[in-house]
């Protein structure tokens, strides 16, 4: 992506979150890497290219720990909808996407990111019935056209919605039953060697584009799957990442088929370790959390897709307490309908307001920037990432200080997190390459990605037309079901060993 060149930025501001100060500074850069951090007028070598950045708030790009690219097409179309309504529908609105639409939706998520100040995300994408080496390679390339980061995890299940909640199978009509019957997932066999074919054929630079493993929701692999993606992430050094205990129903059932929470259950099985993320974890215990820090893992806090489809609010601060690293994700289209991470980080800091009414308890805005950047950074695995400082990736957001945001600048952490919106970015650099000038992408034409969008966005509508009545009578079963079971209390005996799976 980069070459040698040297780059020299002058006339910047820093921001420094230890400090809470944003003091004006020079970058030297070779190549895709940063050299030198020093007072304004250090020496560059001739011929460096110059970069005047002059009034600019300089940041590294955020870091997206859990999104969906391929949820690209369904931007503001789940209003109304909950988790298990979602994942019930799957088989129909996310069949039949092929490399052509999962490159595309790759592409529309990462320019959405790099416009708005993320240079950087954690992809858990779906193929049905399982991946293939040619799909990830697609959604690769799709990233590497814009020109950010990205680890592409494929999510693997050998289980549908329909097995993994108690009782749900049966709440549905008889041939609405028989249609879910015939949308098989492949085996677990399958799936893994599968994704050891791609993992084995990877050709991409793993610093920029890198491959891991995504159980999806342990509820929906059986442990012979759960076990199988441990071993496949450790063969080949790459990290685990799955949804745990993201909604209450998630929990109970995770009690009910396996006598103890959902985190216990992994444990048991040996999949926490420093390269695990849990997704969401809105109902972990404080147990579960001291299981999360005693391995090194990681959670994935996504603060708008859980009040969007209702499963709560996660406990960032005592996470935080109990020495659990945590990374702020946007989550996919369908689940939030923006890749904004200024909004995800505000919402973070807020959060954290309304679940305690004594401010030692609240998240400082300080907590939630370190979450946004070197936390995710920790998630997705990729060094030099996350941060600004001698040998750090230049990875680079320049936000206009003459903005309105900026208008008066006070405290730059607290700004950042509180008031940024993303309409300040005026250029984002990635490996040293500026991707985003003067507010817009210059590595594709957003134009032509409109237009290629809006004509798949057309033909996926048509080939689901007729699958219209199916989804709408699948729902009011889900929705039934599950308003059932939400109302159950949710407690945990400690005491019971898990079942044989």
């Amino acid at each position: 992506m980069s070459d040698q060149r040297t780059t020299i930025i002058r006339g910047g501001r820093i921001l420094d979150s230890t400090s809470r100060r944003a003091d004006q500074a020079d970058i030297l850069i070779s190549g895709d890497r940063i050299l030198e951090i020093g007072k304004p007028g250090i020496g560059a070598p001739d011929g460096s290219r110059v970069i005047d950045a002059d009034q600019r708030l300089l940041h590294p790009g955020f870091v997206n720990a859990h999104t969906h690219g391929h949820h690209g097409l369904d931007k503001a179309t789940g209003e109304g909808w909950t988790l298990e309504r979602g994942v019930a529908v799957l088989p129909w609105i996310n069949a039949d996407r092929g490399h052509e639409i999962l490159k595309l939706t790759a592409k529309l998520a990462a320019a959405e990111m790099a416009l708005k100040g993320c240079t950087a995300c954690y992809d858990l994408n779906l193929g049905l019935p399982s991946p293939s080496a040619d799909g990830a390679q697609a959604i690769a390339e799709g990233y590497a056209d814009v020109g950010i980061r990205a680890v592409i995890a494929p999510m693997l299940a050998n289980r549908t919605v329909f097995d993994a909640v108690p009782g749900l199978l049966a709440a549905l009509p008889g041939d609405l039953q028989q249609q879910v019957a015939a949308k098989t997932l492949a085996t677990a066999e399958e799936s893994i060697g599968r994704l050891r074919h791609a993992l084995d054929n990877w050709p991409f630079d793993r610093d920029q584009l890198r491959l891991a493993v995504a159980p999806t929701i342990p509820l929906h692999c059986s442990d012979d799957l759960l076990t199988a993606c441990a071993r496949l992430a450790r063969e080949f050094d790459t990290s685990l990442h799955s949804h745990v205990a993201e909604s209450k129903i998630q929990a109970l059932s995770g009690i009910e088929r396996y006598g103890r929470t959902i985190t216990a259950h992994l444990e048991s099985l040996g999949l926490l370790g420093p390269n695990f993320t849990a997704a969401h974890g809105v109902w972990l215990d404080g147990d579960d959390m001291k299981r999360l820090a005693d391995h090194g893992s990681s959670v994935a806090h996504c603060p708008s897709s859980n009040m969007l489809f209702s499963n709560g609010l996660g406990d960032f601060r005592n996470l935080l307490d109990a020495k659990v690293n945590v990374g702020i994700g946007t989550d996919g289209m369908r689940s939030n309908d923006n890749e904004n991470m200024y909004q995800e980080v505000r919402l973070a800091s807020l959060v954290s307001k309304v679940q305690s009414p004594e401010p030692a308890q609240w998240l400082t805005t300080a907590e939630a920037y370190h979450a946004a950047t070197a936390g995710g950074a920790q998630i997705l695995g990729l060094e030099g990432i996350g941060s600004l400082e001698p040998g750090s990736k230049a990875d680079i957001v320049f936000l206009d200080l003459e903005a309105i945001n900026w208008i008066p600048l006070n405290d730059p952490i607290h700004q950042i997190v509180h008031v940024e919106d993303g309409t300040s970015v005026d250029a984002v650099m990635a490996g040293g390459q500026m991707i985003v000038e003067n507010g817009a992408l210059t590595s594709i034409d957003v134009g032509r990605l409109a237009e290629e969008v809006e004509a798949a966005r057309t033909r996926m509508q048509s080939r689901h037309a007729a699958d219209g009545e199916s989804i709408e009578r699948v729902l009011e079963a889900v929705d039934a079901h599950c308003a059932e079971r939400v109302r159950q209390p949710y407690h945990v005996n400690r005491y019971a060993a898990g079942p044989d799976d």
